[in-house]
């Protein structure tokens, strides 16, 4: 299983700037069994920061396996959101945004 660390890692390489034309917003990405996320999205480019947010726009709480699958594909984010193992707090209806911008 890919790590948490090695696939933020990689996030930036697969972010597709045309996904993110007129968002200006910050991901916290809080994984319950590793140190949390931000991913900052502006001027459609993705910067990944290794640390709590002071203010982020949605916050994204799972442990680091749930994580790991929705982001290679073999958990889709609504299915993990409805089965308990994905919580999301602030302005949820940007929760949906994050997996469109990134290829798999």
């Amino acid at each position: 299983m890919k790590s948490v660390p090695q696939v933020m890692q990689k996030l930036v390489s697969k972010f597709q700037p045309e996904a993110a034309a007129g968002l200006d917003t910050v991901f916290q990405i809080h994984i319950e069994d590793e140190r949390p996320y931000s991913i900052e999205v502006r001027n459609q480019t993705c910067e990944v920061i290794q640390q709590e947010h002071p203010d982020p726009d949605v916050t994204l709480i799972m442990d680091s396996e749930t994580f790991v699958d929705i982001i290679y594909g073999d958990l889709g984010g609504t299915t993990a959101f409805l089965t308990g193992r994905l919580r999301a707090e602030g302005d949820v209806m940007l929760a949906p945004r994050l997996g469109k911008l990134f290829r798999r």
